[in-house]
């Protein structure tokens, strides 16, 4: 397993398809999950220290956890199979539930746990990027080493030269 920080949540465009971006911690590469915009938003807003009034459903669970005297250790995204990526959430006593890696997420930033990456997930779904300092404006500048990262990589650029503040906002 792989330790990830989750970096943000972004809108592609077009197509407004929100995703998660991870960046595994050590390394250079990057995972981007596309997600559901309900997922999306309950991200967002723990990612911006946000409490709403009434808890959101991602609350609910771990005021539950907690209630029930357990704590949420880690979370994982052990699996993507054709572009959808599979979680788990694993407990203080070791018990772990399959989770969509979204919800597992989710739940992650509120009970300020580690996020693991399964090493063939990293592999398969990470993306290059690295910085080599030679571009003008000092931008990162991406090395793909597949075709498929290219392709990938390039769907990435495009929708990070569109994305403006106001697209996070609910």
């Amino acid at each position: 397993m792989i330790e990830v920080e989750l970096v943000g949540v972004r809108i592609e465009l077009p197509s407004n398809q929100p995703l998660v971006l991870l960046r595994e911690i050590g390394g250079d590469r990057h995972i981007p999950i596309w997600i559901g915009t309900p997922e999306a938003s309950a991200i967002a807003l723990a990612q911006q220290g946000i409490i709403p009034p009434r808890p959101m459903t991602h609350d609910l669970m771990v005021d539950a956890i907690h209630a029930l005297g357990h704590s949420i250790a880690l979370v994982n995204i052990v699996a993507v199979e054709d572009n959808v990526f599979f979680g788990q959430i694993q407990f203080d006593d070791g018990t772990t539930v399959n989770s969509r890696a979204s919800d597992a997420l989710a739940l992650a930033l509120r009970a300020h746990c580690r996020i693991w990456c399964a090493e063939q997930v990293v592999d398969e779904a990470g993306v290059r990027i690295a910085d080599n300092g030679d571009s003008e404006d000092g931008s990162d500048a991406v090395e793909a080493t597949t075709v498929d990262e290219e392709r990938e990589l390039r769907r990435f650029r495009e929708f990070l030269d569109d994305v403006e503040p106001e697209d996070f906002q609910g």
